[in-house]
């Protein structure tokens, strides 16, 4: 029997990853344990310790005694005649207790290797704290935070997540995912735009609002690659597709540019911008624009320009040429609470 056990653990250890010599130290504890708790007269030996023979897979129990003899200390073996039993058992809970443990390390590692990454789970539930997601191996939670706006998850609906954090628990690693973040869109281009994927485009900037709008500034490394073009795809597919899956969610795609006052001006596309005066001590910029741009390069509630700061990481203050005008004739050409300027963090 003894053979046997080792030769199972042996094949465990092929099979789960599991480290035999870890099992075994762990195991020579238990036993140590249950000798000390079955045997307390014997066990009250000051020395006494358990060992598994790694050879053939048979158990001992040595207790440090004094040979009356010689006056030496020397290792004698007490294991009793029943400790067999007792073995077999706590062997059992041991292995067990240490597969369990093995899986759930070697799932935690798999899924924190994937944090930055999207998978695709299945709706399993819904209430007003979380969502459940079946991502196959391990549920993931989507907490209300990282849920969209206005977004319904029903039962059995597929589901593409972005993971943000995994957490080691006693019961197997907790996977924390979602729909917000704006990780979540710019690997949604990388899984549809070949030339991302290859190295061609690269994503610099992403701005969110989720479930509403967002922009992303990209740029070519290839002088023969359109990278705004690339991701838009041919009559839009591949934006569609990324659009189709945020369920609507609006998204600008600007070049990037080194020059602050060229980056700051396509961030405000679709609204056509006339200069860009620019602060580099506190990051900020003027941006002037014709008048009936004025309302476009703003946005519905300032969101356009909102997420213009937020790509660009300027604050950016909008006037129009009459405002600018009226300031130059000695007008005051904005309100004056700060309402027509936006930074990165608003």
């Amino acid at each position: 029997m003894a053979a046997e056990w080792l030769e199972a653990l042996r094949q465990i250890e092929r099979e789960k990853g599991l480290d035999a010599e870890t099992v075994i130290h762990a195991l020579e504890a238990a036993l140590l344990s249950a000798y000390r708790k079955n045997y307390p007269e014997e066990g009250e030996e000051e020395e006494v310790r358990v060992m598994v023979d790694r050879e053939v897979g048979s158990i001992h129990v040595y207790a440090r005694k004094v040979n009356p003899e010689t006056g030496e200390e020397e290792d004698v073996e007490v294991t009793p005649k029943d400790f067999g039993r007792i073995a077999a058992q706590t062997a059992k809970q041991v292995i067990l207790q240490r597969i369990r443990e093995a899986e759930r390390d070697l799932m935690y590692e798999e899924f924190h290797e994937k944090v930055g990454d999207i998978v695709t789970g299945i709706v399993q539930q819904s209430d007003q704290r979380y969502t459940l997601v079946d991502l196959g191996k391990v549920e993931a939670l989507l907490p209300m935070s990282e849920q969209i706006r206005g977004e319904r998850y029903r039962h059995g609906m597929r589901l593409k997540v972005y993971i943000v954090e995994v957490r080691k628990t006693s019961k197997g690693p907790q996977v924390i995912v979602s729909r917000t973040h704006p990780g979540l869109l710019k690997r949604l281009f990388e899984l549809e735009v070949p030339e991302i994927a290859e190295g061609y485009v690269e994503i610099k900037a992403v701005a969110r609002e989720p479930g509403q709008r967002s922009k992303i500034a990209v740029y070519s490394r290839d002088r023969n690659v359109d990278p705004v073009g690339a991701c838009v795809g041919a009559r839009g597919s591949r934006v569609r597709m990324v659009v189709n899956e945020l369920r609507g969610e609006k998204v600008d795609i600007v070049p990037w540019s080194e020059d602050p006052r060229e980056f700051i001006a396509n961030a405000l596309s679709p609204a056509k911008v006339k200069e860009v005066i620019i602060h580099p001590e506190d990051q900020s910029c003027e941006v002037i624009v014709p008048d009936h741009q004025l309302s476009l390069a703003i946005g519905k509630e300032g969101q356009n320009a909102r997420l213009a700061a937020r790509l660009t990481g300027w604050r950016i203050d909008i006037k129009s040429e009459s405002q600018v005008r009226e300031a130059e004739e000695g007008y005051v050409a904005t309100t004056g609470d700060g309402s027509d300027t936006w930074t990165p963090e608003s």
